[in-house]
């Protein structure tokens, strides 16, 4: 059995992988690619995580409370004021943050920013710690089902064939699913949400 150590070795080989994943598909797709600081279109509504993402993002809090503890409180603030809105829509248990459906969530939260978010600079607060949806979307990537996927913003005027040339795989050895079933034998499973990730740092901030 892996230890929490072990895989939270394993998750930096995975996120540096990833980087050279997208830094490749960025070469590839110059122009078409218009993700750029600023632009948060994809910062918005909810999404599913891992226990992975999750525990990474709690770290990331805890790192951002020693160096800048007025961000942090920030931070804290909006993951428990987002918790309280979706609380009585949330396609889970809203105890625990615990997804039952994860794409089930209500469109009420569509247009409402991430915690992590700081709407003023539109930049992550959290950028070093973010979940790897966030990492990958945008340029284009192949799916585990297969398919393309990609930012509606980008790739405007290419074609299928354009895209698959530009597409890259960001995790050919299956590290991340690895590092997620010693994850579920230490008994973290299940999906989650970043604000719950966030909320249960403020509960359990050790």
């Amino acid at each position: 059995m892996q230890s929490l150590i072990q895989i939270e070795a394993g998750d930096r080989r995975l996120l540096a992988g990833i980087a050279e994943a997208v830094a490749e598909v960025s070469r590839r797709s110059g122009d078409w690619l218009v993700c750029r600081p600023g632009c948060i279109e994809c910062c918005k509504a909810p999404f599913a995580i891992t226990q992975l993402d999750a525990l990474r993002l709690r770290e990331g809090l805890r790192t951002l409370s020693v160096a800048d503890p007025a961000r942090a409180e920030r931070v804290r603030r909006r993951a428990a004021e987002y918790v309280a809105a979706i609380a009585p829509d949330y396609p889970g248990d809203p105890a625990t943050g615990m997804l039952r459906e994860q794409d089930a969530f209500s469109e009420a939260m569509d247009d409402v920013p991430c915690p992590a978010l700081d709407t003023e600079t539109g930049c992550c607060e959290l950028y070093a710690a973010r979940p790897i949806t966030c990492r990958t979307f945008g340029p284009v990537m192949w799916t585990r089902e297969g398919s393309l996927g990609a930012c509606e913003l980008c790739y405007g005027g290419a074609t299928d064939e354009e895209k698959i040339q530009c597409a890259v795989d960001i995790d050919p050895e299956g590290l991340e699913t690895e590092l997620l079933a010693g994850l579920d034998a230490l008994g973290l499973r299940g999906m989650t949400i970043v604000a719950f990730a966030l909320a249960a740092a403020i509960t359990h901030p050790a």
